[in-house]
């Protein structure tokens, strides 16, 4: 059985079936409940608040008196069985004024937004880290790459260095210096 639930206000609605060759009784029920837990608890036929008889030569019904921005279960059968999944729909009541629905649009946007900001920091954080945790994983280690900063080789030993002021000034290719610093070892001055 097709139920189909259309017409949809804050306060009515109306739901329409195909008609059904089996059922011989008098009446059809309308049966619908604002209470999610009729889902959990099989479909049971007492467990709706609402129950309204309709004479078995019509297929569709006015419900009236709904509650707005409400989720309703409601299920259509025969008159005494118990209603299957394909008897039953899900419809959902708006709010009295079209301002409730903007604001859940509103309000699920910004949480949208506040999620993809909390993973974006989440993620650059993580970035971050893993940044850090390989530069201080090298052979000079933090401590070492700062140093080597201070000094202006950059850890490699092939960028010009600046000289203390008390050398003289000026630049010097780090290739003499290393020629020097070999030569003061040995014991001989370069050439």
């Amino acid at each position: 059985m097709g139920v189909a639930v259309y017409n949809v206000s804050a306060t009515s609605a109306r739901v329409s079936w195909p008609v059904s060759a089996g059922c011989l009784d008098t009446f059809y029920s309308v049966m619908y409940d604002p209470n999610w837990n009729s889902l959990l608890m099989g479909y049971q036929r007492k467990s709706f608040l609402h129950e309204e008889r309709i004479p078995v030569s019509q297929t569709s019904a006015h419900l009236a008196n709904l509650l707005p921005q409400t989720a309703y279960f409601l299920c259509v059968t025969c008159q005494a069985a118990n209603p299957v999944r394909d008897q039953c729909q899900v419809f959902s009541t708006p709010s009295d004024s079209g301002e409730g629905h903007d604001r859940a649009g509103w309000e699920l946007a910004v949480a949208a937004w506040l999620t993809c900001c909390v993973l974006l920091l989440v993620i650059a954080g993580i970035l971050l880290w893993g940044c850090l945790h390989t530069a201080c994983s090298a052979p000079a280690g933090c401590r070492g790459a700062a140093r080597s900063s201070r000094r202006g080789t950059a850890g490699s030993g092939r960028l010009y260095a600046p000289r203390r002021a008390s050398e003289g000034g000026g630049l010097v290719v780090a290739q003499d210096h290393e020629l020097r610093t070999l030569a003061k070892r040995s014991g001989s001055e370069p050439v």
